[in-house]
């Protein structure tokens, strides 16, 4: 006996389809025909049966039309019959495949393979992460590195101070990074992905490794002093961070590099490096692996700054300690960064073409470009988007009103650069573990308290803080015999303080303000959701980054010095996070009921769907089986009498079907 299965919608054939041949004893696919017949209370219990697309059977004695089905607790019938149960691989059915009579299974040209795994994970898929996580642990411990780097050299230089920060960050670094995209965006239409990564990364290897061995060993040379002496004293003493810009340009330049470092190589080449080889499903599972990593790095980074910080100690008298500690420093980082080539080029010459590793071809969404008068209509149209832009605007400003004056006490209470570096390893490495931890609690207290009690901590702890640090600032005389009852002084409490404040601020970002912030978007219908980002994203960042620094600049220009306007940044400082628990109260209790709506929509579309589980080829088998021997019981529902005058209704010839 010989027949074809043509079917329409749920299988997919060619259109003129070879004849193969059935066994001739009870082929499977014409005892479901029979079965059309059966209601589906004459199934058991637990079996459903939903009538789907009509399959024509064709064979020596005629044609006749069934139906396929689904049954939705027992038997999945689709393009594949999957076997899930005890780990058998999958089968995947091939239109006008045979079918054997004993019901074990469909016969397949190819069986897909077990792909081996380690610890869990497709080695295919460990190819591209063990690799990609290298490279990141690399680019973070450099970053962590030349972040402190950059600190100690503008703010402990002679003729500088912490003053220096607020006008390096918005005429210098600003200016040089729209021209450093402009560059990279002109360079992207010429060059290939991996000449452009290397044209990019090789710049800051060879500009850092000449700083430690070439620029800073001749600073007395290359640094206008005597200029920049004749602009202090025509200016005044309110031009002491402008001026210092020119008197100390060489380490201006490091802390541009340095700030562009974090910028280009982790935000632009590390990621678009990630996104370009990596599928979708990998990316969820492994992203947050490498952001836990990152502070892995940061710990073991501090470490290094602090070990290369304490070399002074071992050195003799009227050797310069910190220029030793630099080329270190340097030297690490020059090494790391050829690591980070090597990685590249062996993942592009040994992984990125070979035919086995999986990856994705996505496609670039349009991010809707708003001008700064329709961000600011978008602003002032909702309360719930000026409420989400108040939190992002409060943290940057905050962030640096309170960074700044820190940094200038850090200084007063260690002058010099190796000791100042020494406190910065250790900062680095108590950051690295308190973004760690507060990474796996974050989860636990937005699960377990909400989203207000999450938003609300940040500002909560940084007022508190900030209290503590000014009010050591501004009043500490008073609390000088108690605090030397425990070896301290105001100044170095306050440094202490400071650098509680800052760790917090730096942690809670990645584990509470950044996942608060994006949540605030999901319950925002559609429009709003698009338009609201893309204004927080055009007026609110810039915003809350350059603030602070703006916000200082005229304090010191006004008031002559950072510290005559400390007491002045103290009350900014109040009244902004203020401000920021307020839109934050503000923000929950528009927030809650319009998550709690999600939640409910999204229960209704799991209850509408139908649940289906997939079963062996053999426990089909086993019920056509049953119903052949008449062991299954007989319709006794309205229902099974309808679904059989309907059966008896459809038309036995495929006369009817589409040829």
């Amino acid at each position: 006996m010989e027949g074809v299965i043509q079917s329409r919608g749920l299988l997919s054939l060619p259109s003129n389809p070879q004849a193969r041949a059935f066994h001739p004893l009870r082929s499977l696919g014409a005892r479901l025909y029979r079965r059309s017949s059966r209601p589906t209370s004459a199934l058991p219990p637990s079996i459903s049966v939903r009538a789907q697309n009509p399959v024509e059977i064709r064979h020596g004695f005629g044609s006749k039309t069934l139906n396929s089905w689904n049954l939705s607790e027992s038997l999945l019938f689709s393009d594949s019959v999957r076997r899930t149960r005890d780990g058998v691989r999958k089968r995947d059915v091939t239109p006008g495949a045979a079918v054997p009579a004993d019901g074990a299974g469909f016969t397949s040209p190819s069986l897909e393979k077990t792909k081996p795994k380690f610890l869990g994970v497709e080695t295919t898929t460990l190819k591209k992460i063990v690799p990609l996580g290298l490279m990141f642990f690399c680019i973070l411990f450099n970053y962590t590195i030349l972040r402190d780097t950059k600190d100690v050299l503008v703010v402990t230089a002679k003729g500088s101070s912490a003053e220096i920060i607020p006008f390096l960050k918005t005429w210098v670094n600003l200016p040089m990074a729209v021209g450093f995209m402009l560059l990279y965006t002109k360079l992207s239409n010429v060059l290939s992905k991996e000449a452009l990564f290397y044209t990019v990364l090789l710049p800051f290897i060879a500009f850092f490794g000449a700083f430690g061995f070439i620029f800073y060993p001749l600073n007395n040379v290359i640094h206008p002093t005597a200029l920049a002496d004749k602009l202090l004293a025509a200016l005044g003493p309110s031009f002491l961070g402008p001026v210092a810009i020119l008197r100390i340009w060489s380490f201006c330049l490091f802390y541009v590099m340095a700030e562009l470092w974090g910028s280009v190589v982790i935000s632009v080449l590390f990621w678009g490096f990630a996104n370009q080889i990596t599928t979708v499903e990998e990316a969820k599972e492994f992203y947050p692996l490498f952001g836990l990593g990152a502070n892995i790095a940061l710990i073991f980074s501090g470490r290094t700054v602090k070990y290369f910080s304490n070399l002074r100690k071992t050195l003799g008298p009227g050797v310069d300690g910190w220029a030793i500690s630099l080329k270190g420093m340097m030297s690490i980082v020059v090494l790391l960064g050829f690591v980070i080539c090597g990685i590249y080029w062996g993942v592009n010459r040994f992984i990125v073409n070979d035919p086995s590793v999986p990856r994705t071809e996505r496609k670039k969404k349009e991010k809707p470009k708003l001008g700064m008068g329709e961000s600011l209509k978008v602003l002032i149209s909702s309360r719930y988007v000026r409420d989400l832009a108040t939190l992002v605007v409060a943290y940057g400003i905050s962030i640096n009103l309170v960074e700044v004056t820190w940094k200038s006490k850090l200084k007063a209470q260690f002058p010099s650069p190796n000791e100042y570096s020494s406190f910065m390893g250790d900062f680095s490495t108590a950051t690295g573990i308190a973004t760690f931890t507060m990474m796996l609690l974050g989860r636990v207290i937005l699960r377990k308290f909400g989203w207000g009690v999450a938003a609300m901590i940040t500002p909560t702890v940084l007022l508190l803080t900030g209290v503590g640090f000014f009010s050591l600032i501004l009043f500490g005389e008073p609390l000088v015999p108690l605090l030397a009852q425990v070896g301290m002084t105001p100044l170095l409490a306050a440094v202490y303080v400071g650098a509680l404040q800052n760790i917090f601020s730096k942690s809670a970002k990645y584990s509470l303000f950044d996942p608060c912030k994006e949540m605030a978007y999901i319950p925002l219908d559609e429009e709003m959701k698009v338009k609201g980002k893309a204004a927080i994203d055009v007026v609110c960042n810039p915003l809350g980054k350059s603030g602070g620094a703006l916000i200082q600049q005229f304090m010191i220009l006004t008031f002559g010095s950072l510290a005559n306007s400390t007491p002045y940044l103290g009350g900014i400082l109040l009244v902004i996070v203020l401000a920021w628990l307020g839109a934050a109260r503000s923000l929950d209790s528009q927030f809650s009921p319009l998550a709690k709506q999600e939640v409910e929509k999204e229960r209704v579309k799991e209850k509408a769907k139908e649940p289906v589980i997939e079963v062996s080829a053999k426990e089909v088998s086993s019920l056509v089986e049953k119903e052949d021997n008449g062991s299954l019981p007989e319709p006794k529902s309205s229902n099974g009498s309808a679904l059989q005058q309907k059966t008896a209704s459809e038309p036995e010839t495929p006369s009817q079907l589409p040829q």
